[in-house]
């Protein structure tokens, strides 16, 4: 058999292009004692790849030039030298931008049988669900009756964060890169308010419109402009949850800001950065009330699907542009 490989090419100065990116064929292996041979079907791309492919010290450690990429990938065993793991079982587990991964079976969580599709298990079932729960439930303790705001809130986790303070009884706004993410916002996902970032001719007077009250919590995905603009609303003991800050992946240079910081000081403000794997036993809480939520039908869910191991890199360059709505997601068998 035959694998089809991504590799990184080259490590970017600025926006992500194709040139940083190869690909390669190779033949399959076959595991060793303890290992599992897994084919790949579904790969998750997310924001925070943008990150690893600078070669800098950070939470996780950076791709290295030459060789193969990394993701959350759900797939099948196709052989194991593992005990626990058989021939056929659904596994998830972060293995490489390919059609088939050789992978310590220590690494691999077995996915239980389910009617929620595999691919799930890469969003709202998997690290971006429990990102999202992670950030409103334990970071900013979001409660009943408070005002809370949401940026890039179409994407996997935005789009799930919003649910979630419903769920917890908050009135949610929240920021979108076109009309139809807006819509969706409004309509699909339950979202209170929500104005299109990209046509708002004031931030500032785009968040006052849809936070009349003010914002108790923020989710922030963006950073830059967007969270500057929230900031001047943010109420007394408000909690900004620091998730992730887009605007800023491809910048060559580190922007200035946000101004208003001084606000964080009258107001009483608390801003925390976290990182979901720091929190194994909220994520597990979240899983299991996730799949009765998915069940009544009080979280919905959004993919965005490439196809093809080949159309990788595309797909995470349309990601970091705003071109998704919901996960991206891409379907490798």
């Amino acid at each position: 058999m035959k694998n089809k490989q991504v590799c990184l090419a080259s490590r970017p100065s600025g926006w992500v292009t194709q040139e940083n990116f190869s690909l390669r064929e190779t033949d399959v292996g076959e595991p060793g004692s303890g290992e599992v041979l897994v084919r790949n079907l579904y790969m998750s791309v997310d924001p925070y790849m943008r990150g690893r492919m600078n070669d800098v010290k950070s939470y996780i450690p950076p791709f290295q030039v030459g060789e193969v990429l990394q993701a959350g990938v759900v797939g099948e065993v196709v052989s194991s030298r593992f005990d626990g793991l058989s021939e056929g079982d659904h596994v998830t587990g972060m293995l490489g931008w390919e059609n088939y991964s050789i992978a310590d079976g220590r690494l691999l969580r077995k996915i239980p049988g389910s009617e929620a599709p595999l691919s799930w298990h890469l969003g709202i079932l998997g690290m971006p669900g429990m990102t999202a729960y992670v950030g409103l439930t334990k970071i900013a303790a979001a409660k009943k009756g408070e005002q809370l705001f949401v940026s890039a809130a179409s994407g996997a986790v935005g789009s799930v964060v919003g649910q979630l303070g419903k769920i917890l009884g908050c009135r949610v706004a929240g920021s979108a890169g076109s009309d139809e993410k807006v819509a969706l916002l409004t309509g699909e996902f339950g979202y209170d308010a929500a104005f299109n970032y990209k046509t708002s001719e004031s931030l500032l007077q785009s968040v006052k419109e849809a936070c009349p009250k003010g914002v108790d919590v923020l989710f922030e995905n963006v950073g830059g402009e967007q969270m500057e603009a929230v900031l001047w609303c943010m109420r007394d003991f408000g909690r900004i949850a620091l998730c992730g800050m887009i605007a800023d992946y491809n910048a060559a240079e580190p922007p200035p800001g946000p101004r208003g910081m001084m606000l964080m000081v009258g107001r009483r403000i608390t801003m925390r950065g976290f990182i979901v794997t720091d929190h194994p036993e909220t994520c597990e809480e979240y899983v299991r009330k996730a799949a009765r939520w998915v069940a009544e039908g009080k979280l919905k869910y959004r993919e965005t699907i490439a196809e093809g191991v080949e159309n990788a890199p595309q797909a995470l360059i349309d990601l970091l542009k705003g071109g998704n709505t919901g996960k991206q997601i891409v379907q490798l068998a």
